[in-house]
């Protein structure tokens, strides 16, 4: 699972650094961060998906929570017996009942 938690953190990780740092020319020396390279990356996506290129940020941004999403539904599904004792410990807890010996 850490392969893909790594797998899906680094392509987001280095695409939203990115944005971010050319959305505000924020750009250390390099062009590739510079504000009008900003531009031209999503005019040419724009140009190549036949849309106005101010949307694609918003369709990224929706498709990373959907991605993000998904991933923590995996992860919870593999891991759902430490959740679900956990949720028990803690209901248990904050109830007052003790702990049965089954559990």
């Amino acid at each position: 699972m850490r392969w893909v938690f790594a797998a899906w953190a680094l392509p987001m990780g280095l695409f939203w650094g990115w944005y971010f740092l050319s959305l505000n020319n924020i750009h250390f020396g390099y062009v590739m961060l510079t504000r009008d390279a900003h531009d031209i990356v999503f005019q040419l996506y724009g140009n190549m998906l036949g849309m106005d290129p101010k949307t694609i940020p918003g369709l990224v941004a929706r498709a990373s929570i959907l991605d993000t999403f998904l991933i923590l539904c995996i992860w919870a599904f593999r891991r759902r017996k430490e959740i679900s004792a956990w949720v028990r410990s803690r209901r248990e807890r904050y109830s007052g009942v003790e702990p049965s010996p089954n559990a």
